[in-house]
């Protein structure tokens, strides 16, 4: 009798040590801690968020709250630079365990990712050539051409408007667009806009209106096995916005405090 107990308890044991392996394989945070580093999808040319300094080093807002994250989840972070095309769908693919790249949380996102708290609010603002009086808002992007990312929000924007979307890689092919007069107008991040110029002021552009941003957040692959990942950052968020480190990251990379809603 003892020993059929015995094996009976040997196997409810084994059972429930394969039950908590198997739920650690499905844990993207397990295997992440396990794997020693965090995979980072980030685009590395649109600065401020994710650029490269005069001495080629990936830097920006983005990376540093990404090492941020990887610091307090205790692993390395592996940046990956990819075009933005790519971001998302690695992310939805399991190329990436994370999006660093100031992507805006929408509800059509969100219906397919599970996003952090928001650690950024930023607007968006219409841009045109210096000598263009004809666009003044948004509004006159009807029958107008306009470049961006493809997927983005702001040339999804441009086309709710009217507007024809050339797609580009990156934010200083489509200010030579339309300096060249190849496009009439651009959306972008104010932040992005307002970098370029002070890198650029000789750039013949301007703004012509500011509007509404959307939240910025983290992404990750909407899944059961991502909801400790997403807790876990939302803590390390939390815990940079209280002690200060998120303001210091923002106002080092956009001058300003943008890490509170407006």
């Amino acid at each position: 009798m003892k020993k059929l107990f015995a094996i009976v308890l040997a196997l409810a044991l084994a059972a429930t040590f394969a039950a908590v392996a198997e739920s650690a394989d499905n844990d993207l945070l397990a295997r992440i801690r396990e794997r020693g580093t965090i995979i980072i999808a980030t685009e590395g040319n649109w600065e401020p968020w994710t650029y490269h300094d005069e001495n080629d080093v990936l830097t920006g807002l983005d990376i540093e709250i990404g090492k941020l994250i990887a610091e307090g989840l205790g692993v390395e972070p592996d940046f990956q630079e990819t075009a933005w095309d790519s971001i998302l769908a690695g992310v939805d693919t399991g190329r990436f365990d994370i999006a660093c790249n100031g992507v805006g949380y929408t509800e059509t996102r969100a219906e397919k990712y599970s996003f952090s708290t928001p650690y950024v609010y930023t607007s968006k603002v219409l841009v045109v050539r210096a000598d263009n009086e004809d666009i003044k808002t948004i509004e006159d992007l009807a029958g107008r051409t306009t470049a961006n990312s493809s997927s983005s929000t702001y040339a999804q924007l441009a086309e709710e408007y009217g507007a024809t979307v050339t797609y580009v890689d990156t934010l200083g092919e489509t200010i030579a667009l339309l300096e060249q007069g190849r496009i009439d107008a651009t959306i972008n991040a104010r932040a992005s806009i307002e970098s370029y110029l002070d890198e650029h002021p000789e750039a013949g552009i301007k703004i012509v209106q500011e509007l509404p941003g959307d939240p910025v957040a983290y992404p990750v692959r909407k899944d059961a096995d991502t909801e400790t990942l997403i807790a876990a950052i939302n803590d390390i968020l939390e815990a940079a916005r209280q002690d200060g480190r998120l303001a210091e990251i923002s106002l080092k990379f956009f001058g300003e405090d943008r890490t509170q809603p407006e």
